[in-house]
């Protein structure tokens, strides 16, 4: 079972680098969690070097924007890489006309890359950012489109692999579960965010650049709440993980407003999540 810190503080000193999930961990996507910023911003005074790591299919600007509207802080962070920045490398690798499956909000993903938006039918792939109005939609909504484009070979490229993100007290479904059921029909799914390689070679390219050197990634502690891309991220990589026990998996073993700690033992064990800590949220 994961060790339970009372405060990030306890631990900062045994890590250079920290590679810490946004939401979740800094906000729910209405308010900020103004402790887990404070911990960020301790851990930064002590000579931790910080990069927020995200699945956000925005470009760093515009999670930037974002942060700052919701209230964290610039202190919080030394840099930011989100799935959006890696999954430009993979939408400009690929067909020239793209359908863009998610709201206007995420075009800035496909712009400056030489790629033509198009409607569905003339698209040669698919960038899914996520759902049109994901108040309402499920992935299936999107059951007949999808199999429209796996019926010509389409690729999906992926640029949110969560499954779904905490918007104030309700779970909201993301693009990651869009791409989970393509996969599941026979499509060819294509993704640089968390849990794959590309946006950690990133994050810790850029924490090597901001220290001015090479990493010891002893030295480095992930923290997140997701299992699929957090958790799986961070271990496959060989890091250490700081578990949020309070974000997407609350309902696994949080009972009457506390964490059971055996069903979250249970609940570890039965994902092979070796956690090296976990606290309910960062502090």
């Amino acid at each position: 079972m994961a060790e339970r810190i009372q405060r990030f503080e306890d631990i900062t000193p045994n890590y250079d680098v920290v590679l810490c999930d946004v939401w979740g961990v800094l906000h729910n996507g209405v308010d900020a969690f103004a402790e887990a910023s404070d911990a960020l911003i301790a851990a930064r005074k002590a000579g931790a070097t910080v990069v927020l790591l995200t699945n956000s299919p925005r470009p760093t600007p515009g999670v930037t924007a974002q942060l700052r509207l919701i209230g964290v802080p610039d202190e919080a962070y030394d840099g930011t890489v989100t799935s959006g920045d890696v999954t430009r490398k993979l939408i400009a690798e690929g067909p020239k006309k793209v359908f863009l499956l998610g709201p206007e909000r995420d075009l800035p993903l496909i712009e400056g890359l030489g790629v033509e938006r198009t409607s569905a039918e003339e698209a040669g792939a698919i960038v899914c950012s996520g759902f049109f109005d994901d108040e309402r939609e499920t992935p299936e909504t999107y059951r007949e489109m999808l199999s429209a484009f796996i019926a010509r070979g389409v690729p999906m490229i992926c640029a949110n692999p969560d499954l779904v993100v905490e918007r104030g007290s309700r779970i909201i479904p993301c693009a990651g579960a869009i791409a989970q059921l393509y996969d599941r029909l026979g499509g060819e799914t294509r993704i640089a965010g968390k849990p794959h390689r590309p946006i950690y070679e990133a994050a810790l390219s850029l924490a090597a650049g901001l220290r001015g050197g090479t990493l010891d990634k002893a030295r480095v502690i992930a923290i997140g709440d997701g299992m699929v891309t957090d958790v799986r991220g961070a271990l496959d990589h060989g890091l250490d993980l700081l578990y949020i026990s309070g974000g997407i998996h609350a309902a696994d073993y949080v009972q009457e407003g506390r964490t059971n700690e055996a069903l979250l033992a249970d609940f570890l064990a039965r994902h092979d999540a070796h956690a090296r800590y976990w606290m309910p949220r960062l502090a």
